[in-house]
């Protein structure tokens, strides 16, 4: 699909703004200045959505390198950054923190003066197949502590990554905030033997006519140039369009290079390992729990299985025991295609689960999958637009508001919604108005019927390139999931936390994480479903 193939005046990822359109700030707390974000949809908030908004923004702030161009050479560069374990040499015992100084220099080996590069770290034990995800602070000075709470004992092992320098991420808010064109969408209208198709977004560039698609109910705005003969009724279908091209400068793509500084190992120049004692004599089954639901980290890997340190995971190991938690449920999984996953996993982990053909496109869904020996409906749906999905129907384009509000709820019926990479590419606000849509819809639905078990899924970390990056990367992620958890701590739903269990795990990053790590995701989820009786 290229530009050629919309209306012949629709030139993709044309001028977002008009020139009338004055910029504005988007904030007291935000310094950058904006265009505005759609010419038609400005939100109106209420005083508490604006704050909580601001509130938001401020939170998520990421700190700016010094103002004006900074040449290559002085970019951050792992190889010549490193790390070191303070006091490497001290006595460890399970339970106790390890602290890491990264120091990060250019590629003229001199040390940064300032912060703001984006960076993943874990602890781990391969023989035991054991990691955690750790906790890192920018000093805003080129110093950076990381911060591991150990959690078994045996010799275990740091790792740092450099996922992007802090150049790289103001190219990141450049283009989320100026570029939000960077994935365009496509729908088809026909009427009878005659079709076209037209370009679709959030916000269109004024100056041809459109089709306002806002949704009635959740105020949702999305829009497609208007077809030349047909009606805006005559839509068939949603599609992903495409991804530009040419976003960057020849001087921003060096920020963006596989083997030099996207996801780039920061080596130690010491000792990169220290040696942890068990605990004394106390009971090993209290094994680094913490009462605090916002801990870090939430959970660690041992011997493959992910132990949460909030709350008891036991382990669907036989497709009898998931059969027996599920039994007389019905399980709506709602969002993208990481939750398609669980409804893939289930559907071929259980033998009586077996997938009723609803003639929907692979992979886009809906799908059904039925036990009617036991009772058991699974179904899943994909969230509303934006979604980079192939071809989805109009009439299943629907918003996981909607279907929460068609939703009675109760003991026996089961929620899990996972919404996060298909709003990489657009302004935060455009993510917070969904979550505030979903977030009512969710608190309708317990006020109404308070038993019924609601689980948000959230982000995980994916392999990264000099293309995906503009996308899909990581730090988009991480500010996201970061707002998620925001907006929906203090409400009576549980998280599944793939974030971390993607971090803290061996195998490499993937948008779609492996088989062992979605079962240790699914065993999350069916422990709340079905806690065990103590």
């Amino acid at each position: 699909f290229s530009p050629q193939h919309l209306d012949d005046d629709t030139v993709s990822g044309s001028n977002w703004i008009t020139e009338n359109n004055v910029q504005h700030s988007l904030s007291q707390t935000a310094k950058t200045t904006r265009k505005p974000y759609c010419g038609y949809t400005e939100q109106t908030l209420s005083k508490r959505e604006q704050a909580e908004q601001e509130s938001l923004l401020a939170a998520i702030q990421w700190p700016k390198p010094p103002a004006g161009k900074i040449p290559f050479a002085q970019s951050t560069d792992p190889t010549h950054s490193d790390f070191v374990i303070v006091k490497p040499s001290k006595f460890f015992k399970v339970g106790d923190q390890l602290e890491v100084l990264v120091r990060m220099k250019d590629f003229q080996g001199k040390p940064k003066q300032y912060g703001g590069d984006y960076l993943q770290a874990r602890i781990h034990s391969p023989g035991l197949k054991a990691g955690a995800a750790g906790r890192i602070v920018d000093c805003h000075n080129g110093l950076y502590k990381v911060f591991f709470t150990l959690l078994w004992p045996g010799e275990v092992k740091v790792s740092v990554s450099l996922v992007h320098p802090s150049e790289a991420i103001q190219v990141l808010l450049r283009l989320r905030e100026e570029r939000p064109d960077r994935v365009y969408f496509k729908s088809s209208f026909k009427s009878g033997r005659y079709s076209e198709t037209t370009e679709c977004n959030v916000c269109l560039p004024a100056g041809l006519p459109v089709c306002n698609f806002t949704d009635l109910y959740t105020g949702e705005p999305w829009f497609c140039y208007k077809p030349r003969k047909l009606s805006c009724a005559s839509r068939i279908n949603h599609a992903k369009g495409g991804y530009l091209k040419g976003l960057l400068t020849q001087e921003e793509s060096l920020f963006f290079q596989s083997d030099v500084n996207i996801k780039r190992p920061i080596l130690s120049s010491g000792p990169d390992s220290v040696i942890v004692k068990p605990k004394a004599f106390t009971d090993s089954s209290s094994m680094g729990r913490a009462e605090d639901p916002t801990a870090s980290p939430s959970g660690y890997y041992y011997e493959d299985q992910w132990r949460s340190r909030t709350y008891w995971i036991h382990n669907f190991n036989k497709s009898d025991d998931i059969t027996e938690c599920l039994q007389g449920k019905v399980i709506h999984l709602f969002g993208d295609s990481t939750i398609r996953q669980w409804f893939e996993y289930l559907t071929a982990f259980v033998p009586d689960l077996v997938e009723f053909n609803l003639g929907s496109p692979k992979n886009v869904g809906p799908f059904m999958s039925v036990d009617l020996k036991h009772n058991i409906l699974l179904k899943f749906r994909c969230h509303g637009p934006p979604i980079r999905f192939s071809t989805v129907f109009s009439s299943e384009l629907r918003y996981i508001a909607n279907e929460l509000n068609s939703i009675v709820g109760g003991r026996n019926t089961v929620i899990a919604i996972t919404i996060w990479s298909h709003f990489s590419t657009f302004p935060v606000e455009v993510y917070i108005r969904r979550l505030r849509n979903i977030r009512r819809a969710i608190l309708q639905l317990l006020d109404r019927s308070p038993k019924t078990a609601i689980v948000i899924r959230t982000a995980n970390v994916q392999e990264l390139g000099p293309e995906v990056s503009l996308f899909n990367s990581d730090w988009y992620s991480f500010q996201l999931d970061s707002v998620m958890r925001k907006m929906f701590s203090g409400i009576a739903v549980h998280f599944v936390d793939a974030w971390e269990m993607s971090v803290a795990h061996y195998s490499p990053h993937n948008l779609h994480p492996n088989e062992i790590i979605v079962k240790n995701q699914i065993d999350a989820f069916l422990s709340y479903v079905c806690p065990l009786q103590t």
